[in-house]
Formats: C-alpha cells, structure tokens, sequence
C-alpha cells in the first residue's frame, strides 16, 4: 500500500505563502539601475504609432498611469472624454528570433515584460517599447446569475434563436415542431406562434431594422413574417432540400424599400431572394454538396460555406463567384466575420438606440459598419471557419486566398465560431467539451475555457466583449470571464441538451433552448 503523505500544517502553509511573496517582490522589483524608458503607443489593429515617443521612468509605468498617458495624447484628459483601452505590451526582438505574442498589461509594464527585456533596458535607454492599444466599450455587461423566466410552449426540441436586434424584449424561436415562436421576454410570456412550416425550423432571423422575420425549413422552404407574426406572402419555393441557414443583406448596402435574403441549402445553392417581392433575384450555384452556413458582407459579398470543405465568395450584385477557399480537410461547419456584431445592430448604439429617420439611419449604419471594419484606412472584413477536420481558419477573403492563421487545439469537430464585437478575439466551441479563445489578428491560440463535461453547441460574446456564454450537451450555460478566463457563473436548469443560445445585442439577457422544449432567459 502506498505512503499517503499528511497534508501541510498550518505553519508550512503560512511559510510557503511567505516564500512565494517574497519570490513574487524580488521578481517585480525594479532595479535602481533602470531610469526613464522610452515608449510608443501604437493601433492595436493597424500597428501604425498613434502619438510621439514618450519618456516615463519605469516604477511610474502602472496600468493607471499608463491609461492617463494615452488619454492625454490623445487628448481626453477629462474623464468624461475616456475611451477605456486595453493595454498590450509587445516583446522586444532580437536577431533570428521569431515573434513572440503580445502581453496583456494587468499590473503594470515592468510586471508584463519577459526576463530578456528587463535585461535589454537595464544595458540600454534607447531601446523603444511599443504598447499596442485597442479601444474597448464604453459601458459594462453584467454577468446573468439567475433564471428570470422559464417559458414552456413548443412541442419538440429547439433548434435555433435569436434576439431581436431592436431590444431584449422580444425572442424569436425555431422548433422541430414545426413552428416558431415570439416571446415577449419582460413578461415572460409567448406573443404569438408563426405556423405555416411543415417540418424542422433549422433556422431564424429577424431583418437588420426589425421590420420583418425570415425562419427556413426542413420543408425546402424559406417563410417571411411582420414582427406581430402574421405572414408576408407564401412561402418562398425553390431549393429542393432542407434550408439550413439565412442571412440579411446589410441595412446600409440595401436598395431602399427592397431588402435581399440569403438562404443555404442541402442541395448545394444558395438563393438569393427580394422579400418585399417575394420572388428570387439569383442563384448561386457552384457547390458540390450541401451549404451549411451563409453571411453577407458588409463589402458587397456573400460567404458561403459547405460540406465539399470549400468556402466560396461571391459578388453580391452580380451573383458571380470571386474566389474558392480551399484548406479544409472535411465539412465546414461554419463561418464568422469580424463584423457580424456591427452588421446586426445596423444603425443602433447598443446603449443609446438609434436615429428616427430613414436618411439618418443609413449613414449611421455605414458608420457604423467602417468603424467596425477599419484598420489602419483600409476596410478589412476577416473571415473565421470551423470544421469536422477539428480545425479552423482566419481568413481575409478579398486580400489573399490563402489563410492569415490556421487554428488547432480542439480534439473533435469544431461545431460554432464567433468574433467578439471589438474584434480582438475568437471563439470556438467543440464537441471535446472545451471553449477556446483565439487572436483575431492572426489566429494564435489564447486560452481555453475548460468547465463543460459534454460537447459544447454555441457560444457568444457580450456586447462590451468582456463576457462569454456557452451552451452544452451536460445541459449547463456557463458564462466566462474573457480576460481571466475563469468561470464566471454556472447555469444549470435545463433537463436536456442545450441546442440554442443569444445574448441579446443590449447585454441586457441571455436565452437558450434544447431537447426540454423550454425556453430560459437569464439576467443579472
């Protein structure tokens, strides 16, 4: 029988923790050797210097002061002028050594630097440091802790969900029942069931200014609705297999009084559909097997994804293909772009809502749509991939044609992928039970969420980026710190498989549904 050693007594516990205190201020302690250090601020994104070198003595480099030095070159010294940023610090290099990835500043720069470079500024005052800053949100999401309704109605599992893009209050829902649902989530309460389908709803969507609902069938069909959930026209007729996904045309590239629906299929097209009309504009036709995710750009293209592991780009106007992406080894499950956040709040400010008039609205969603995209003055718009080959891709479709960064890590199929909404992160979620963080510049590996103990169907980011959510076979929602990447809060209740999850574009509530048939809304 093995030895089983006693656990440490209290004075080796107090003596252990004295130890590594002492390790931890002999490490951070700046040597007096060490005098001013020249920095420079740069875009985290474009990488371009946003302000002169500046001088600060390094015992002075706290994340605080070094908050305030960016607001002054700026010139926000005014609190109510902050923007907050995020703070990187980029390793130094020096000759036949590779890149190395960016810190993140928590403490302050001293305490980020690697060994070698607090070893460079000790020889050497010249040496410049670049902190890499990228904007974050101005308000703060709240972690939802509680289950605030739990709403009974379908008759077979949910498949799919999705906000409103106008508020949290209303709740659009797809079923195998063959039906789909609005909930007015402030009562918790069913507003009205939208039949008309005949088997599976795979997938729903609500139209970037709220004025229509769109939901796609196992039944080969594609069904338009007004927001009260009475039907606009008959069903669009034309694939000849299950649609398995839809996507709006962007609000500022629609023409105005004529907004286009993409819907994917299982028989390898995509049609492209005038919904005030009700008849089909084109096809897309190009595929070999079926087309398991759609999403139009904001740049005037159309990405389409399918299981002949090809990702295929099209000219939105002309229905013409541009490029085919090939790296994938087996189906591609699907896609994200950089600007999926921006293009379903179209002209509204998650906080402060949007303007009354047409005119006005459009520009704003333009706005709103470049200042999502910029980088440095281009307009870039990233694509992310995932697959049964348990890997990903990070694209820049309309740059190159091959990818900028190929993900792996995850052990089985790679089911969800998603941007956070400032752009600096990816999220995956895979059927080895694990969540994991990636860099949305170029595709390096962050961290990786572990908490789940079944296979992980979706995840998302909050409004401010900070938070993210995830939905599970072990039938939980966990909600994660993004930085930290700790569990944040632990949501059980569901008696089943968790299929469908939305954080609402306002922060204000999470849903998700599944094999109970039940919709639960969380809030803080």
């Amino acid at each position: 029988m093995a030895t089983v050693l006693p656990p440490p007594s209290k004075r080796q516990r107090l003596a252990a923790e004295s130890r590594a205190r002492e390790e931890e201020e002999e490490r951070n302690h700046i040597p007096d050797s060490v005098g001013p250090v020249r920095l420079r601020f740069h875009d985290h994104a474009s990488g371009e210097a946003t302000g002169p070198p500046v001088y600060i003595e390094l015992k002075d480099a706290t994340l605080q002061n070094l908050e305030t030095l960016s607001d002054s070159i700026d010139g926000r010294e005014f609190a109510l002028k902050r923007i907050p940023y995020k703070l990187f610090y980029q390793p130094l290099l020096t000759e036949n050594e590779q890149a190395v990835p960016q810190i993140l500043i928590r403490d302050g720069l001293y305490q980020s630097m690697l060994h070698s470079d607090r070893q460079s500024l000790a020889s050497s005052t010249e040496t410049e440091i670049t902190i890499k800053r990228a904007p974050q949100a101005i308000f703060r999401v709240k972690a939802v802790t509680r289950c605030s309704s739990s709403i009974s109605g379908h008759g077979s599992t949910i498949l799919c969900m999705q906000f409103s893009p106008e508020s949290s209050s209303r709740l659009l829902t797809g079923s195998g029942d063959a039906t789909a649902r609005i909930w007015d989530c402030d009562t918790g309460t069913p507003v009205t069931t939208l039949k008309g389908h005949t088997d599976w709803i795979f997938t729903v969507s609500w139209s970037p200014d709220n004025s229509m609902i769109a939901t796609g069938s196992k039944d080969k069909t594609v069904r338009l609705w007004d927001p009260q959930g009475k039907p606009f026209g008959g069903p669009l007729t034309g694939h000849t297999k299950a649609v398995r996904n839809l996507s709006w045309e962007p609000y500022h590239a629609q023409q105005p009084g004529r907004p286009r629906l993409a819907s994917c299929s299982q028989d390898g097209t995509v049609r492209i559909w005038d919904a005030r009309g009700c008849r089909i504009d084109m096809v897309l036709s190009g595929h070999s097997a079926s087309v398991t995710c759609v999403k139009w750009g904001g740049l005037g293209q159309i990405y389409t994804a399918s299981q002949d592991k090809t990702i295929k780009v099209w000219d939105a106007a002309k229905g013409t293909l541009i490029n085919t992406l090939q790296s994938h080894a087996h189906w591609v499950n699907h896609l994200a772009l950089s600007t999926d956040f921006a293009l379903r709040n179209a002209f509204r400010d998650p906080k402060f809502g949007g303007p009354k008039y047409e005119s006005d609205r459009r520009i704003a969603a333009k706005r709103n749509f470049e200042d999502a995209a910029r980088i440095g003055k281009k307009l870039v718009e990233r694509l992310a991939s995932a697959s049964d080959d348990c890997t990903m891709y990070l694209w820049e479709p309309l740059t190159t044609t091959q990818p900028l960064g190929r993900m792996i890590g995850h052990q089985k199929v790679v089911n969800h992928v998603t941007f956070s909404p400032d752009g600096l992160y990816i999220a995956s979620a895979g059927f080895d039970n694990h969540v994991k963080l990636w860099s949305a510049t170029d595709g390096r590996f962050v961290r990786t969420l572990r908490g789940h103990v079944g296979a992980v169907y979706q995840c998302c980011f909050s409004a401010d980026s900070r938070l993210l959510v995830s939905s599970s076979k072990d039938t939980t929602v966990k909600v994660w710190g993004v930085e930290s990447g700790k569990l944040a809060e632990d949501l059980p209740g569901h008696q089943g498989e968790v299929f469908a999850l939305d954080w609402s574009a306002d922060g204000g509530r999470v849903a998700s549904g599944g094999a109970d048939k039940t919709v639960k809304l969380w809030s803080h």
